[in-house]
C-alpha cells in the first residue's frame, strides 16, 4: 500500500512539473535564451480588458471564441485575472476562469507568476512575461519562457496587418515558432 501511495505522489508531482515546465520532459530540444521583457510596465494603465486576438493556447483555451482577459489591481499589489471565452462557437455559454497574478519585479512589473489550480486544488505558479507592448498601450504580447504558450492581446478587437507583421518579426527574434500561433475567432 505504501508503494502505491508513493507512486501516486510521484505521478502527481511529475504531472505538476510537466504542466509547470513542459520542456523539462523534452529530450534534446534546443536551449533557448531567456525572453526579453519590455523595459517597464505602468501597472495601473495595464489594468482593464484585453481581447485575446491570437495565442499558442493552453489546453483550456483550445476552441475559444471572443476570448477576453481582464486585469484588476488588488489592494495587496497582486492582480486579479478573469479569463472568459465561448467554447467552439460565438453563441456558446461563456466559460469563466479566475486566477491571481503575482508581480515578481515590483516597479518594473513585467514578470508575473500566475497562480492556477492543478487538478482543481494544487496551486502552481506559471511564469508570464510582458514581452511586447505598444507605446500607446493598444496591444501587448505575453510570453512564456519555454515558448510553449503565447498571448497577443489588444484593447480593440482587431489590429492593422502592419502591426501584426511587426509583432511577428519581434516574436521570431525572441525564438517563437510563428506556425504555432493561432488567431482567436473574435467578433
Amino acid at each position: 500500500m505504501k508503494t502505491l501511495a508513493r507512486l501516486s505522489t510521484w505521478t502527481v508531482l511529475a504531472l505538476i512539473l510537466a504542466v509547470h515546465s513542459p520542456r523539462a520532459f523534452a529530450m534534446g530540444g534546443p536551449k533557448l535564451p531567456p525572453l526579453k521583457t519590455v523595459p517597464q510596465l505602468d501597472i495601473k494603465a495595464f489594468m482593464g480588458d484585453w481581447n485575446v486576438l491570437a495565442n499558442i493556447p493552453a489546453s483550456t483555451e483550445v476552441g475559444c471564441h471572443n476570448a477576453l482577459e481582464q486585469y484588476e489591481l488588488r489592494d495587496d499589489g497582486n492582480v486579479a485575472i478573469t479569463f472568459s471565452c465561448s467554447k467552439n462557437s460565438f453563441e456558446a455559454e461563456r466559460e469563466v476562469h479566475h486566477f491571481k497574478g503575482i508581480i515578481q519585479n515590483p516597479g518594473v512589473n513585467t514578470e508575473w507568476r500566475v497562480v492556477m489550480k492543478f487538478l482543481g486544488f494544487i496551486p502552481i505558479k506559471l511564469p508570464f512575461l510582458v514581452i511586447d507592448l505598444a507605446a500607446d498601450g493598444s496591444y501587448t504580447v505575453i510570453g512564456y519562457p519555454s515558448r510553449e504558450y503565447l498571448w497577443i492581446m489588444a484593447r480593440e478587437k482587431s489590429l492593422p496587418e502592419k502591426t501584426w507583421a511587426e509583432i511577428n518579426e519581434r516574436l521570431k527574434e525572441q525564438g517563437y515558432d510563428l506556425a504555432k500561433i493561432q488567431r482567436v475567432p473574435i467578433r
